[in-house]
């Protein structure tokens, strides 16, 4: 019970256990057109841009810093794709779809190392300095499809969100290889020390020759890049670009998540495996929340107490403190007895 993934999937399994009971073909999978369709798989491939996004939030987070922005860099990646293939002769080219990705991803870049130059270069406090992007990106996003709502019919870029790869989403394997890339390069390398110490003692780590700054950077921009590959998914899924609305929330969605999945807010030690079960457990609370046919008014609502009550749940000092009241009242005697000792 103490390890930090038993919570997050106790919760995951007790969601689907749940969802099961309420309609007995919840697990069911069907092979169609060489192609696995069933809700659980569907949980998988919309679950796919938050998994990604929550990814590159959890180091940032471990640096003791926050990323509210990623939400507009999903809306501005998915819009400079689809403005770049709208703008070709034959948008199902090849060359085009691969130029669309490639300035999409270098933006994503671009707009990762602006967010790290503010915290570590110009040393604004993380919130702040996102805080800016968050409200100036979705701006962007919308000036680059002038308001307006862009449509793509390219099979080539489509296939990034909605293609299948032996049967499974081609996004699930996006996002296995980005978690398998993070996981390599912060626990098989000093990586991941770096990032770990700058999160609990920045001073300690600059003074031992750590390069913080640099770490500091570096996972801005690895969080900037995640989110740019989640705004191609997202885009391409729906084959358009909403620059109002896409990636709308997922800032918080992705906090939560990784919440979730046992990393701190104040730094330090990260869990990568956790954040992902915790956008799992996210998505399929979205999931069995339109599924039971509750009011879209108050979803929003349903949705905050669910994840209040899994922190509490993961909370130590708060099951601790049920524990002892739970004790007292049951054995008052004992209380008095401890209490003159």
């Amino acid at each position: 019970m103490k390890h930090h993934l038993f919570w997050p999937l106790t919760v995951l399994a007790l969601l689907l256990l749940f969802n099961l009971l309420y309609d007995p073909s919840f697990f069911s999978i069907k092979i169609r057109d060489g192609h696995l369709y069933g809700t659980l798989i569907d949980i998988l491939n919309f679950g796919a841009p938050l998994m990604l996004v929550a990814i590159g939030m959890t180091l940032v987070i471990a640096t003791k810093g926050i990323d509210l922005s990623v939400g507009s860099i999903v809306a501005i990646t998915g819009a400079m794709a689809c403005l770049t293939i709208s703008k070709g002769a034959d948008q199902n080219a090849l060359g085009l779809v691969l130029t669309a990705v490639g300035l999409s991803l270098a933006l994503s870049l671009a707009l990762g190392l602006w967010n790290g130059f503010l915290v570590a270069g110009v040393g604004i406090q993380p919130i702040i300095a996102t805080l800016i992007l968050m409200v100036a990106g979705r701006g962007i996003a919308q000036l680059i499809t002038s308001g307006q709502i862009i449509t793509v019919t390219s099979d080539r870029y489509e296939y990034i969100g909605a293609g299948a790869l032996f049967t499974l989403p081609f996004s699930i394997f996006i996002v296995a290889a980005v978690f398998a890339a993070a996981s390599l390069l912060t626990r098989k390398t000093a990586i991941g020390m770096f990032i770990e110490a700058v999160g609990n003692k920045p001073v300690a780590s600059r003074l031992a020759g750590i390069r913080s700054r640099s770490v500091v950077i570096a996972v801005y921009l690895f969080c900037g890049l995640c989110a740019g590959i989640a705004g191609l998914i997202l885009s391409s899924n729906v084959s358009s670009a909403d620059g109002n609305n896409a990636g709308l929330w997922y800032e918080l969605d992705a906090i939560l998540a990784v919440v979730i999945g046992g990393t701190s807010l104040n730094g330090g030690r990260f869990y990568l495996a956790g954040t992902v079960i915790g956008a799992l457990i996210i998505q399929t609370l979205t999931t069995t929340i339109y599924m039971t046919g509750v009011p879209p008014e108050i979803t929003l609502v349903v949705k905050a107490f669910v994840v209040l009550v899994v922190c509490l749940i993961q909370s130590e000092s708060f099951r601790k403190t049920l524990t002892h009241r739970w004790k007292t009242r049951r054995y008052p005697a004992e209380k008095e007895l401890t209490r003159h000792a």
